[in-house]
């Protein structure tokens, strides 16, 4: 029988519960311990790094981007400006009803699916109390509109940023260049800290050459926020630094005069000033509007324009390569007098025909019948291929490489547009090189007319008669005049640069070659003496005409049953006046034939406009000059192409 009651043991429970104390005491140290620990590791040891935490939490730095320097033409007409362009800004967060919003605000400014897309995109990614564009680019009127009915919307307003703008459109549009957005390729490369704040950066042009100048540097202001981010005040700033403005040497009135002269043909026509370098005009045609880029361009639109047969993104005037025709002619009579060559010294007889030595190809004249006996001046006059054949074989190709070097054929001219084209000025370590093959007699020969393997571009060219105007000394083109600083108003002056002085000749070797090319638009057999009618000045030049493809041994070229694309390209040089040069021009139009019919006429203008002794013609005046250059002119020159 199980015992009523148990007899309690104080004893054994005292123990117990003494060990229960001792453990929880035990256990309250350690954690306590552990805390204190803690304690100290975040107040002392981590102090400085939590520290940094919260003042980042509280204080943040918002950078301010810098206002981009302006571009202007040589009398101040302005090129490239910012405009205001204002959006439809909505702060989420005081709305409330977002789709009620839109419904109501699309009855008073238009808004798309695409600019409604867009924001409910930026919604999901920034906080509410964010302002939040739901329409860009807003129209005056809109903004009008907008203003009056503005107290129905709580929570949206509208907002202001400058974007570049280019008032003259395409003109100029190759040299001044555009901006664009920033892309991946260009985020690897500039610095993230001073671009904070900007989204566009320059893409071509001018633009893209002093867009260390243009930028200018960033600002910067430390703003107290709350748990949230929102701004509560500014309690510092630093404004941006605006960038300079650049005051180019081009003249406006200059470009439009050279980009109409070329109207609907495809070229280039490039103005230098010969004493300075300076770059006075830069058409390329066709062109294309720099608004589209600046303002966000369609992919359709931009697809159209690198699709196009007639390349509008491509620079001709510094990218575009052609072979120089007879416009070489007067440089190979150069490399004759210095290297004291007796085909330079002395008349030749002008068959209408070249053969080598000891050869059956014949390599003809323009002419068929060719222009008898005459000499170096003659020659360039009347731009005689078969002298020129004998005195580029006497010369060699060699020599003929080393003199016309130093020219700058083959090699870049320095001007700031980044992405200059070298052409080629071909020799025989070139060929074996490249095409990995002897050098042959007879590329010798048809480079001495600029025609085989040589190429340049118009600025080449332009430089290069320059250079003869300048009686050997050749300066880098430039594209800037001056630089000023808007904020201090600090002007900058940009010196003019010599890059090399050809220094093998005699002064009258000089005069020799500068009066011949006199003669090629004054004399009564020149090439180019059309457009001398009416000159209160003297103008020194040289026609070209460049193939396009070769023609066989027994075959004529006949323009009128070739595609246009395959018609010859029409070359010029010239600088004037001559006693006291102060322009120099190269012409190149594709596919437009010969250079004394369809170039040098352009060049006339140009000039013309330039020195101001006759008005910038219209259109339909254009017309008619070059009609009746093409009413008198020589025949184009149709040498062949070089044999194996």
């Amino acid at each position: 029988m199980a015992p009523l009651f148990t007899i309690k043991d104080s004893s054994r429970e005292s123990r117990l519960f003494s060990m229960r104390a001792v453990s929880a005491v035990v256990i309250v140290g350690i954690l306590t311990l552990v805390l204190i620990g803690r304690l100290v590791h975040l107040q002392i040891v981590k102090h400085q790094h939590f520290t940094t935490l919260s003042e980042n939490n509280r204080v943040k730095i918002v950078p301010i981007a810098p206002t981009r320097g302006l571009i202007f033409d040589r009398q101040g007409e302005i090129l490239a400006q910012n405009l205001p362009v204002y959006s439809l800004e909505v702060v989420p967060e005081v709305v409330g009803d977002v789709d009620a919003l839109i419904a109501e605000l699309r009855g008073i400014i238009e808004i798309t699916g695409a600019d409604e897309e867009a924001f409910r995109a930026a919604l999901a990614r920034k906080r509410r109390f964010e302002k939040i564009p739901l329409r860009s680019r807003l129209e005056d009127r809109e903004v009008a509109r907008f203003a009056v009915n503005r107290h129905r919307f709580p929570g949206v307003d509208i907002g202001a940023r400058l974007t570049r703008n280019y008032p003259l459109g395409e003109l100029g549009v190759h040299l001044v260049g555009y901006v664009g957005r920033i892309n991946r390729r260009e985020l690897d490369r500039i610095d993230h800290v001073d671009y904070r704040g900007t989204s566009h950066i320059g893409k071509t042009g001018v633009e893209a050459s002093y867009e260390d100048w243009l930028h200018g540097k960033v600002g910067y202001q430390h703003v107290e926020t709350n748990a949230q981010g929102r701004i509560l005040r500014v309690l510092e700033r630093h404004d941006p630094v605006s960038g300079k403005n650049l005051f180019l040497t081009m003249d406006a009135k200059l470009q439009r005069t050279a980009e109409a002269a070329l109207g609907e043909e495809n070229g280039a026509i490039v103005a230098l000033d010969p004493a300075t370098g300076a770059v006075l005009a830069m058409a390329s045609n066709p062109g294309f509007d720099p608004n589209l880029f600046a303002n966000g361009i369609g992919v359709e639109t931009y697809r159209s324009l690198q699709r196009s047969p007639n390349r509008p993104l491509v620079n001709r005037a510094v990218n575009g390569q052609y072979p120089p025709g007879s416009t070489i002619k007067p440089f190979v009579g150069l490399a004759g007098l210095a290297h004291g060559i007796g085909h330079a010294r002395r008349e030749l007889r002008c068959p209408g025909w070249f053969v080598l030595p000891g050869g059956k190809r014949r390599y003809r004249d323009w002419k068929k019948y060719g222009h008898g006996r005459l000499g170096l001046h003659g020659a360039i006059v009347q731009s005689c291929d078969v002298y020129f054949y004998k005195l580029a074989l006497a010369l060699g190709i060699d020599r003929m490489h080393e003199y016309l070097s130093s020219f700058g054929f083959g090699e870049r001219t320095g001007i700031e547009l980044g992405s200059e084209s070298r052409g080629l000025m071909p020799s025989r370590t070139w060929k074996r090189s490249a095409r990995g093959q002897p050098w042959f007699p007879g590329e010798t020969v048809i480079t001495g007319i600029g025609q085989g393997f040589m190429l340049t571009t118009p600025l080449q060219l332009a430089s290069a008669t320059a250079a003869v105007a300048m009686r050997g000394t050749r300066l880098r083109p430039r594209l800037v005049g001056r630089v000023v600083d808007p904020a201090s108003g600090d002007v900058e002056e940009v010196e003019p640069e010599t890059i090399a002085t050809i220094d093998s000749l005699d002064v009258h070797h000089w005069e020799r070659i500068i009066e011949a090319m006199t003669g090629v638009v004054h004399g009564p057999r020149g090439t180019a003496r059309r457009i001398s009618d009416g000159l209160a000045y003297r103008i020194a030049g040289k026609t070209g005409t460049a193939q396009v493809f070769g023609i066989g041994q027994n075959e004529e070229y006949d323009a009128k049953k070739l595609d246009k694309k395959l018609h010859d390209h029409g070359l010029f040089i010239a600088f004037a006046p001559v006693g006291q040069p102060r322009v120099a021009v190269a012409v190149v139009v594709e596919n437009g034939g010969s250079g004394s019919g369809v170039a040098a006429p352009l060049a006339r203008i140009v000039i013309d406009a330039y020195l101001g002794d006759f008005p910038a013609p219209t259109a339909p005046g254009r017309r008619t000059l070059r009609a009746a250059a093409n009413g008198g002119a020589s025949p184009p020159a149709t040498p062949p192409a070089a044999s194996g």
